[in-house]
């Protein structure tokens, strides 16, 4: 091989290493998935498709960064499910200082393949919280004879929290982790800090951010799928991951508020459009809005009571504006509306739930909006027509011909009608519509003031 071309592979390889991208694609990349705010099925969304993302681009790491109060069970389920079912090895790291994986966060933690925590973090208080007219936790707490802890009355609850104890109890033994602990996580509602978390097993590591969690996970074991892998980190790129516009659309529709308004939207428009047939808008806007908000329902912990409690305060103060009940519509409409809306999503459930800061504006506009919304309505409903046929009931007219029977003709209107009269009529007496019959007019006399006056009298 002659010098020339000794030269110009080098050239070649020294263009490559400079090129940027290459040496960057040289390197092990992890992927960070921020999750922040309560789990739901946005953020579901957005995790597993980020997973997906990860393993299509042959990534060394996921890291799951977590803060999360918890969130919806079927959000959770799902995001584990892509977490077991994940080539690439997921890490979950509660971070930064002073976040927390309380609930549905907890049982994620415990399904990642590495587990870790910054300091002053927490996690725990595991324990499902029922939701629905059916699922309401109550009765005496009895005793659970094996674990002599305290377990919900009804056999719902029981139901639930066994289903979710297991659960968790089946993860931790999956990745070798506290399974005892975890278990009380479900059914006492323990929480733990991260250095109690790290003592107790159940978390692999603590360290302070991202970099330091790669630093001390490179080299590390792992295993993926069946598959034993060892972690190759070092000068590892990070790329963090950041939700689209249909994990941010279907985050915003699932916030409680969010629904709630949309609710209200929707009610109203559909209210405002059978108040005033025609206008179009509000019923389009009304329909869309309240499709979204029973999309939104179906995904949160509704108690359909508030549904049921709002659209019932709202029927009361309509019903206000039409019977006059000295008030007592529209203040138990207000009450009804409030406490509705008070109870429409259940508290208990972290990261849902309606602030007194919104409703009660709210409820404030929605009452002055209803009672001046069907004021106008009422009054238009009374005002005389002023097109069709309705029109012509009162109209006065003046007959044009003499009729001994009961049918002539009439202009009315600066119309030629033809009139019906249960009296004579003379041309050029003055008459009033009462009703029409097909073409006909059902008209009565009407006396004017000089068929009235008497010959000679006075003026």
């Amino acid at each position: 091989m002659s010098c020339l071309s000794i030269f110009r592979l080098l050239l070649i390889a020294l263009l490559l290493t400079a090129w940027p991208g290459y040496a960057d694609n040289s390197r092990p990349l992890v992927v960070v998935i921020e999750v922040n705010g309560a789990i739901s099925p946005g953020s579901a969304d957005y995790i597993v498709r980020s997973l997906q993302a990860a393993a299509d681009r042959h990534a060394a790491l996921a890291v799951l960064e977590m803060d999360t109060p918890g969130g919806l069970s079927t959000s959770m389920r799902q995001i584990i499910k892509q977490i077991l079912a994940s080539p690439v090895p997921v890490a979950g790291f509660v971070a930064p200082g002073g976040a927390r994986a309380a609930s549905a966060g907890t049982y994620i933690l415990y399904a990642c393949h590495i587990a870790a925590m910054a300091p002053a973090t927490n996690l725990g208080a595991a324990t499902p919280v029922m939701i629905g007219l059916t699922g309401e936790q109550g009765g005496t707490p009895e005793k659970n004879s094996k674990n002599k802890t305290p377990v919900p009355g009804s056999t719902e609850a029981r139901k639930s929290v066994n289903d979710a104890a297991a659960y968790i109890r089946s993860l931790a033994q999956m990745r070798g982790r506290n399974a005892v602990w975890a278990e009380q996580a479900v059914r006492q509602a323990v929480s733990l800090t991260a250095s109690e978390a790290l003592k107790q097993h159940v978390i692999d590591l603590i360290a302070k951010d991202v970099p330091g969690l790669l630093h001390q996970l490179n080299g590390r074991h792992v295993n993926v799928l069946g598959v034993p892998r060892t972690l190759r980190l070092a000068n590892a790129r990070i790329e963090t991951m950041y939700p689209d516009w249909r994990s941010r659309l279907l985050s915003t529709i699932a916030d409680p508020s969010v629904a709630y308004l949309l609710m209200l939207a929707g009610i109203f428009g559909l209210f405002f459009e059978f108040s005033n047939p025609g206008m179009v808008l509000p019923g389009v806007v009304g329909a869309i809005s309240l499709l979204l908000a029973l999309f939104a329902f179906q995904m949160m912990p509704v108690n359909y009571v508030g549904v049921t409690l709002i659209l019932l305060g709202i029927a009361f103060m309509v019903t206000e504006v039409y019977i006059s009940s000295f008030g007592a519509l529209g203040a138990g409409g207000i009450a009804a509306f409030v406490i509705g809306s008070v109870m429409l999503i259940k508290p208990d459930i972290p990261g849902y739930g309606l602030s007194w800061k919104l409703i009660a504006p709210v409820a404030v506009v929605s009452a002055l909006l209803i009672f001046t919304v069907a004021r106008l309505a009422l009054k238009a409903h009374r005002r005389r027509p002023h097109s069709g046929r309705e029109e012509m009931i009162g109209l006065a007219g003046t007959v044009l011909e003499d009729s001994a029977g009961n049918e002539g003709w009439a202009q009315v209107h600066g119309e030629t009608w033809r009139i019906r009269c249960p009296a004579p009529l003379k041309r050029g007496d003055k008459i009033k519509v009462v009703r029409l019959d097909g073409l006909y007019l059902e008209v009565v006399p009407e006396i004017s003031h000089e068929a009235n006056a008497q010959p000679g009298a006075a003026p």
